[in-house]
């Protein structure tokens, strides 16, 4: 680095001069490299003035010294800086006073910032897995190879009934046992932890690809994208050119088939069916409702089952059960079921068509809050519990004995081959107290008729309840005076049914709207040309058909020429 010092060293004023000094006029100026000194030589009017040049030439220690002086004089009273002193217990560094030194924010910040964008990374990553294709189908396979497992294993049944059902000696398909049945779960399916994962994986999955895929779609529709270029906008599905046209009667033509017009300059951006474009977020939705409401419906619920004879009454509580750990019991656990009468409806054939029940609620105190005659698919529902109709009974036959009673017969289930109903009762006749007993016999598969069989095991005769006609058997003569029959009931609450009505309803009208095909549409006026361009999600082979309609109804320009005036553009068409 050179360091130039200049030195001016003037005459004294002359008189020839005229006492002044006149500004020089450098002629030329010589440089002469010495050591240490320049000496330059210039003239003006024939004096001679000197200059001295000094010339420093400074190395690169001289340098980095000056720089060291600078900087102390810069930092001249400046607050002394702290020594960090660590302790050898790993307690926080202090400084030479003794005080703890705390960390810096900016160190704060950095890690707070390396935190943070290591969640992101990591979240971005269990979105991505999520939402993959393959693994949701998967998922939805195997949900539906549970709930197909559930129907053909029976539930909530006794651990007994699957011991003898799936024995170890003999496994089903070489090895379902019950040890299957009873360690995963499978006795009470659509509530077991397998299921209940199962279904809560492929909502994840639904949600992250509604997150990831279906709401940038949607952003991305709804922006309005203007193509400036003719070139990209032949690019397009479909497109055409209009010769003799103007962008603003192409955008009133498409304002009357339903589109959203935008126009910018030159540029035209219209679009029709958004919402297609949103209806697959709504069947998404629509599925976690499903989801949902049978998650609340199987953790959150109460059943129970019950036979009862006509005439008695029950408690809905003490005949309920809780089903999941979410399960809740309603105010109307305290409420007195009372069956006012059971009765059944017959085919010609005999079989029986359907049957009744007449049931009447009594609050605690004993008033009646409500009275309805259910049957089968017709239940009776009343503060969140639902009673329905399932299955009946022969609880006992009631008869007159040589004129005395009447007496009631327990009637009690006789297994036979085939699933139709064989109830029976018997009725001593002569010494109760000999040890071989014998009697008369009464068979019945419905509450129309009755079978009576002496007591050697002799066909007697057949009498229907209430007919009052006696049948003389063995000496004794009997009277059928009625068939009492038992209704059975399920009863049930079920918080999610709300909740799985209004998401099958969500789906099926998602499901449609989703067939609704989102149009977009590009134009761009280019002399009096306009370029067109467009594209479907939906309907690809319609398109091009309902594109060439719209565009013959925009109107031709014809340019019109006169001899005394300029063009006049007219529209035809």
């Amino acid at each position: 680095m050179a360091t130039l010092s200049f030195t001016f060293r003037p005459p004294m004023a002359s008189p020839g001069l005229g006492g002044h000094l006149k500004y020089p006029s450098f002629s030329r100026i010589h440089v002469f490299p010495r050591n240490f000194r320049t000496y330059n030589f210039c003239s003006n009017g024939g004096h001679r003035f000197c200059f001295t040049v000094s010339c420093k030439l400074e190395t690169s220690e001289d340098e980095r010294q000056s720089n060291k002086k600078r900087k102390e004089k810069a930092n001249f009273g400046a607050p002394k800086p702290k020594i960090m002193v660590p302790d050898s217990n790993g307690a926080p560094p202090i400084s030479e006073d003794g005080a703890k030194v705390e960390d810096k924010p900016q160190q704060r910040q950095s890690k707070k910032a390396v935190r943070s964008g290591f969640l992101k990374k990591f979240s971005k990553r269990v979105l991505a897995i999520l939402s993959n294709l393959p693994l949701a189908l998967a998922e939805m396979f195997a949900v539906a190879a549970l709930m197909a497992l559930g129907t053909v294993i029976d539930q909530g049944e006794a651990p007994e009934f699957y011991f003898q059902k799936y024995p170890e000696d003999n496994p089903t398909l070489g090895f379902f046992t019950w040890r299957w049945v009873l360690t995963l779960g499978f006795d009470h399916m659509f509530s077991s932890p397998v299921f209940l994962g199962t279904l809560a994986l492929l909502g994840a999955s639904l949600m992250a690809c509604t997150y990831t895929t279906q709401i940038p779609l949607v952003k991305v529709a709804r922006r309005w994208s203007f193509l400036h270029s003719a070139e990209a906008i032949r690019k397009q599905e479909y497109s055409d050119t209009l010769p003799q046209a103007s962008i603003k009667d192409l955008g009133v033509v498409l304002m009357g088939a339903g589109y959203e017009v935008f126009l910018k300059g030159p540029s035209l951006y219209a679009f029709k069916g958004l919402a297609g474009r949103l209806a697959p977020i709504g069947v998404h939705l629509a599925l976690l409702l499903i989801m949902g409401g049978a998650t609340i419906s199987a953790t959150g619920s109460f059943r129970g089952s019950v036979t009862v004879p006509q005439g008695l009454n029950f408690v809905v509580g003490d005949v309920m059960g809780p089903s999941g750990f979410l399960s809740t019991p309603p105010e109307a656990f305290n409420t007195e079921v009372h069956v006012n009468r059971f009765y059944m409806d017959y085919y010609e054939s005999g079989e029986v068509s359907q049957f009744h029940t007449d049931l009447s609620l009594l609050d605690p105190n004993g008033k009646e809050v409500l009275r309805k005659t259910i049957r089968v698919n017709d239940p009776l529902r009343y503060g969140g519990i639902t009673i329905y109709q399932t299955d009946w009974s022969f609880s006992a036959l009631q008869i007159l004995k040589d004129g005395e009673g009447p007496f009631n017969l327990a009637m009690a289930p006789l297994k036979i081959n085939g699933d139709k109903k064989l109830f029976g009762t018997f009725l001593p006749v002569g010494d109760t107290d000999s040890p071989n007993i014998k009697g008369i016999s009464m068979l019945a598969r419905d509450l129309q008729s009755i079978v009576l069989y002496d007591k050697e095991g002799k066909f007697a005769g057949v009498r229907r309840p209430n007919s009052k006609l006696p049948i003389e058997i063995d000496g004794t003569k009997i009277v059928i005076v009625d068939a009492i029959g038992s209704t059975g009931l399920d009863l049930k609450t079920d918080p999610g049914v709300p909740t799985v009505y209004a998401g099958f309803g969500a789906l099926m009208l998602t499901t449609c709207i989703s067939f609704l095909s989102h149009a977009q549409i590009w134009a761009l006026q280019d002399g009096t040309r306009v370029v067109i361009g467009g594209k479907t999600n939906r309907a690809k082979g319609e398109f091009p058909d309902e594109m060439n309609l719209l565009l013959d109804r925009v109107p031709e320009i014809v340019e019109k020429f006169s001899s005394k005036q300029s063009d006049v553009p007219i529209r035809s068409g």
